[in-house]
């Protein structure tokens, strides 16, 4: 479903320099797969995911999805395809404050359908336990319904990769089982293909597929080898 090749990612510094942030041969997902990626803060986790998204240009590579080639896409191409194909569930929520659990979930369809789907937008906030807060606002909820309400409205389009980044960052440790288990579940339920960002074991171990970032980006494995030595050099003084 998904294959990505030779894909390079950097950014420009004050100085001019380019910053090497990805550097991926080769990363594949199948169809209804769960795949966690597991590395540090700050190894290109988030970036990845924006570029497979395409909210993120990358530099060079290619990113197929679905058989089309996404880095060919010019920009309303690129957002009609995420709206249509493709939910994302962002660490900080991005939930809109002034809207209610159910407006914010009728929004996120309204970017793929003319006219957003009011049954499953119920159905949906139901199914991950939020039925009496239809009518709240962000403001209104705690920190985990707010994420109930993101992971709600990046299913609402029925997408067929599911993208999740940090997602229990922000949660307390009692609700991050939960949160987990929702995304999971959900994603095996409708055969949706997930991508699951995180620097916590406690949250990978709970998926068959566990791909370590220093594995895959050959940027993130240059720094956690030269990290290793710094600290070798350490023990050694």
């Amino acid at each position: 479903m998904l294959e990505i090749l030779d894909l390079k990612k950097s950014f420009a510094q004050p100085d001019g320099e380019r910053l090497e942030i990805l550097d991926i041969p080769e990363f594949r997902v199948d169809a209804g797969e769960q795949v966690v990626l597991l590395g540090r803060s700050g190894g290109g986790k988030t970036t990845l995911l924006h570029g497979i998204s395409g909210i993120t240009r990358i530099d060079s590579g290619e990113i197929r999805f679905l058989d089309q080639e996404l880095t060919k896409f010019s920009e309303p191409m690129w957002d009609r395809f995420r709206a249509s194909n493709i939910g994302y569930v962002f660490q900080t929520f991005n939930l809109l404050p002034a809207f209610t659990a159910l407006e914010n979930v009728l929004l996120g369809m309204s970017f793929a359908k003319d006219v957003p789907d009011h049954k499953y937008a119920n159905w949906l906030l139901k199914r991950v336990g939020l039925g009496h807060r239809l009518d709240h606002k962000p403001d209104q909820m705690s920190v985990g319904e707010q994420q109930r309400v993101a992971v709600a409205r990046a299913l609402a389009n029925r997408p067929r990769l599911l993208l999740a980044d940090e997602p229990t960052a922000n949660i307390d440790p009692a609700n991050q089982q939960g949160i987990v288990s929702l995304i999971k579940e959900t994603c095996e339920e409708s055969n949706i293909g997930l991508i699951l960002v995180t620097h916590a074991m406690e949250v990978a171990s709970q998926f068959d597929r566990i791909d370590h970032l220093e594995n895959i980006n050959l940027v993130a494995a240059e720094a956690t080898a030269s990290m290793s030595e710094v600290e070798g050099e350490r023990h050694e003084s």
